[in-house]
């Protein structure tokens, strides 16, 4: 990213002044950052939530990520360009758009009127001031049959664990399409600008204007703006965008205004992504939910495991969250009227399988979905298992991939991420049983590890793949990513590790690569 010019900078502060007399809006120069003094895009731009025919931008207007007070009071009219070339000398699009303190002073375009298939650049102007210019693609038409789809997907990005390398090499992927599946943020860690080398437990975000430094310290880091700049995401959300290991309306502290915490929460993670939603009436309550087409290559039903899901079964004394737990011990893990995405999500996710008319059906969500035990299972009734992942919900895993099968919807794929560890996993009903005609495998899993947040040592992972044969690989003693290549004929999984998280000029490589092929679930290679 070309950081702004000391011309723009210079031209932005006259305009400031300007703006500020006729708006009334303050801009508080002594609180800007002395690497870019009143630039407005300090946060970078994005895009996503790509359709045939639309895309969404994203921006906020804040010169000093770690002051809010470097924002103007009152309303800013922006101006956008999309254009068919970097240069922007062939305009496709342009508008205007007003940034509002209601909302951060963030701004969401919905850009129609674009071709299917097809790259364009964009950026914001405000003034003289340039943002960074981003690239973005329009979704195929809805008929067509594209060649291939590079998808990069990432998750648990926990500032004070390490660099963002990893969304620096995410971005030189050239990938179509980011999905990222939770835990963009955690609501918890020091206030600074640098990745620090050693976590500090402290600042935890409870209130709207907590959130919004969180998100803005998290976007002022170049490798992310660049990940942003390459191409469209598709965003979901877990834990700790709000708190962690919370369920509903319930967190680990059984805080009583924990209702109000999450309303703030939510407010903030939609000020800051390039959602299509329309604007809540209340963040109480916000659909998260959402299926993105790719022509006939793949529909990505994006999943939240979050929002609507049963508290967690046989919880620590006097808390919330997770634990481990035996189904002989906690009974209540076999309560068939407790959920993981709520009644009303899962006839969505059936009716979006049954409609489906993709070559690839792949289920974008938080977290390991494959049975994954402590210790040994001989018989029913054993094991032991976290209760916060789907382990802890293993008869509404149980539904869901009775409606995968019931459904006929081909290839599924499902991703995840929240364990900071890479799986590979092959999903069938019942996970006691072996593979055969009546127990087929129903599901290819992938799960990436974190960008940076800390896992468990490998020696752990591996034992636990031993006892789990259906999970074929586990990594857990690497940061990083996935990548996808999803074509007609075949999907090709690249688990990309980083040599040192805390070095942001970090090296990657292959760690493994699998493939599953059309009209075969299960995994080849490793």
């Amino acid at each position: 990213m070309t950081p702004p010019s000391p011309t723009a900078r210079r031209l932005f502060l006259l305009h400031g002044a300007r703006l500020a007399a006729a708006l009334s809006a303050t801009h508080v120069a002594t609180a800007a950052p002395a690497n870019g003094a009143g630039y407005p895009f300090g946060l970078g731009v994005a895009s996503g939530s790509p359709l045939p025919d639309s895309v969404i931008l994203w921006t906020r207007i804040l010169p000093d990520p770690l002051d809010a007070r470097s924002s103007p009071r009152l309303a800013v009219p922006l101006r956008w360009e999309v254009a068919h070339d970097e240069g922007f000398r062939k305009i496709a699009a342009r508008g205007s758009a007003v940034a509002t303190p209601e909302l951060a002073h963030s701004v969401r375009v919905n850009v129609t009127g674009l071709a299917p298939a097809r790259w364009y650049w964009y950026r914001f102007l405000l003034g003289d001031a340039v943002s960074p210019a981003g690239r973005t693609r329009t979704a195929p038409a809805p008929d067509d049959m594209p060649g291939l789809l590079k998808l990069a997907v990432a998750s648990c990005q926990h500032w004070e664990f390490g660099s963002y390398a990893a969304h620096r090499h995410i971005a030189a992927a050239n990938p179509d399409l980011v999905a990222f599946v939770g835990d963009y943020i955690y609501e918890w860690g020091a206030y600074r600008l640098q990745h620090p080398q050693r976590a500090v437990r402290q600042d935890e975000s409870f209130t709207l204007d907590d959130y919004r430094r969180r998100y803005a310290q998290y976007k002022s880091d170049p490798d992310l703006q660049a990940a942003h700049l390459a191409a469209p995401w598709i965003v979901t959300w877990d834990d700790h965008e709000v708190a962690n290991d919370y369920a509903a309306l319930r967190d680990e502290r059984l805080s009583a205004d924990f209702a109000r915490r999450r309303a703030a929460a939510y407010q903030a993670f939609y000020e800051h992504m390039p959602l299509r939603l329309p604007p809540p009436r209340s963040f109480d309550d916000v659909r998260m939910f959402q299926r993105v087409d790719w022509g006939r290559l793949a529909r990505f039903h994006v999943l939240d495991d979050r929002q609507y899901r049963a508290a967690q079964a046989c919880p620590r004394p006097n808390a919330g969250g997770s634990s481990s737990a035996s189904p002989r011990d906690c009974p209540a893990l076999l309560d068939p009227g407790r959920s993981m995405l709520g009644r009303a999500q899962e006839a969505w996710l059936a009716q979006g399988l049954r409609s489906s008319r993709a070559r690839w059906n792949i289920l974008a969500q938080q977290t390991l979905m494959a049975r994954s035990s402590q210790v040994p299972v001989q018989a029913p009734g054993d094991g032991r298992f976290w209760t916060d992942g789907w382990d802890g919900y293993p008869i509404a895993r149980r539904r869901l991939l009775d409606t995968l099968a019931a459904s006929s919807a081909t290839n599924p794929l499902v991703l995840g991420g929240d364990v900071h560890t890479f799986y590979a996993t092959e999903l069938r009903a019942d996970f006691a049983r072996p593979v055969s005609k009546a127990n087929p495998v129903l599901a290819t899993e992938f799960v990436g590890t974190s960008v940076t947040s800390s896992s468990r040592p490998q020696e752990r992972t591996l034992a636990q793949v031993a006892l789990n044969p259906h999970i074929k690989y586990g990594r857990s003693d690497r940061r990083g990513y996935m990548l996808l290549e999803i074509t007609p004929q075949e999907t090709r999984t690249h688990f990309m590790g980083l040599d040192d998280v805390h070095d942001a000029h970090s090296a990657v490589r292959e760690l493994a690569a699998f493939r599953v092929a059309d009209g075969k679930a299960g995994i080849e290679g490793g």
